[in-house]
């Protein structure tokens, strides 16, 4: 009797490669881009309070991180291909909420996405960690930021413009792109990562290497470079659309620049040899100076405020600069035998970042004007300058161009630039 040959793809799983986890990225940024723009702004216009729209985000950033917290809990009762499944239909889910607006649909669909975000974040770098091998991880983010380049780049000005044809577009198409990205999975057939074997220590405790992080100084000083990054990330995305809006610039121009900034990206191998030919401290204090100045002076100019989005325009561009060369410092300061506990360590300043940058917009918005927000982070940034003085001058100098820094994610308003 003629049997049928079962396909082989349905036969053996296909192997998970770096072109796999990278197309799987660049789905996933496709999602998040096209909304990362239109959040703020739908936030503001049902909400008509920068100070409430902060305390919204204060909040959300509190889930953020115990959702991220709580994720490697849920992972030992639920496998973990389901609970990346989940967070993909949470997104799309956040995104159909975010379609029908109002209020407190925005509310509700703001908190899902972020949660559905961190949920994914963890699980595929959990899976990138089992299926690529140390010597292809370089390979395999580099691939993941070029897939990803476009959907950062095109999405925040295209979701502004899809917005004003027709509102709940931008929304469906993340939702689209949500789904897509689930489809994907589920072909990849990563199952739950690799078989868990007895392991021949305990799992690491973040918290119980807490007094061995602060016991190291470089380390300290690596993460705060890295959460004040984020903090003018924060700033640049959310704040800088809504002051357009209250200028009378149009909803449009945030989207616009963000993805003008987010173009950026494409420079990084320049950024990243201009700062072989000097040092990484070199780039590190130039970024946070010239940032945190043109901060400084968006702030003082506010009554221009095309100056004022000029300025900060260009401060992005430091901020990129920042993206290559301020994660570097921490990466060449801990110890191989901590790399594993200390980099769970410096994740956190993702989470810290997105509740620190709305909780201090929140209280500055009581007392000030919303160009106080600018002045605030410009402080903050131009203080890292300060502090990044004790770097060694030829810090790096001869491992850069080999040596892969963190991850530039970047705690957006939608969970990292990123960056």
């Amino acid at each position: 009797m003629h049997q049928r040959r079962i396909p082989e793809w349905l036969r053996h799983a296909p192997t998970p490669s770096v072109r796999g986890f990278a197309t799987l990225a660049g789905t996933e940024a496709m999602a998040r881009g096209i909304l990362i723009s239109v959040m703020p702004l739908e936030m503001y216009r049902a909400l008509r309070d920068a100070a409430l729209v902060s305390e919204i985000y204060f909040m959300v950033g509190l889930l953020s991180l115990a959702t991220g917290l709580m994720v490697p809990f849920v992972s030992r009762f639920m496998p973990r291909r389901w609970i990346y499944v989940t967070g993909c239909a949470m997104f799309a889910g956040g995104a159909a909420m975010g379609a029908q607006g109002g209020a407190l649909g925005m509310i509700a669909a703001l908190a899902m996405i972020t949660a559905a975000t961190v949920t994914v974040f963890v699980c595929f770098n959990a899976y990138v960690l089992d299926f690529i091998a140390k010597s292809d991880l370089g390979r395999c983010e580099t691939s993941r930021m070029f897939y990803s380049a476009l959907g950062w780049t095109v999405g925040p000005f295209l979701g502004v413009t899809l917005l004003g044809i027709w509102r709940p577009l931008p929304f469906m198409i993340a939702a689209l792109a949500a789904l897509s990205m689930m489809a994907l999975f589920l072909y990849l057939r990563l199952g739950n990562g690799k078989l868990i074997t007895r392991a021949r220590r305990p799992a690491p405790n973040p918290l119980a290497w807490m007094p061995r992080f602060f016991a190291q100084p470089r380390l300290v000083a690596g993460w705060i470079f890295a959460v004040i990054r984020s903090c003018g990330w924060w700033a640049y995305v959310v704040y800088l659309p809504i002051f357009a809006v209250q200028q009378g610039l149009g909803e449009d121009l945030g989207g616009m620049l963000l993805s003008a900034s987010n173009g950026m990206l494409f420079l990084t191998p320049f950024m990243l040899r201009w700062m072989q030919r000097r040092s990484i401290r070199h780039a590190v204090r130039a970024g946070f100076l010239v940032s945190g100045l043109l901060f400084v002076f968006a702030a003082i100019l506010s009554g221009l405020p095309w100056v004022t989005v000029a300025s900060l325009a260009v401060a992005s561009v430091f901020l990129v600069l920042l993206d290559v060369s301020a994660g570097l410092p921490f990466l060449m300061a801990v110890k191989p035998s901590e790399r594993t506990e200390m980099s769970a360590i410096y994740a956190s300043f993702r989470d810290v970042s997105g509740i620190l940058t709305p909780g201090a917009a929140w209280l500055v918005l009581l007392v000030a004007p919303l160009p106080g927000i600018f002045a605030v982070t410009g402080v903050a940034l131009v203080g890292c300058w300060h502090l990044a003085r004790q770097l060694h001058p030829r810090l790096g100098a001869a491992r850069v161009a080999i040596e892969p820094g963190p991850k530039l994610d970047i705690s957006l308003p939608l969970t990292r630039k990123t960056g």
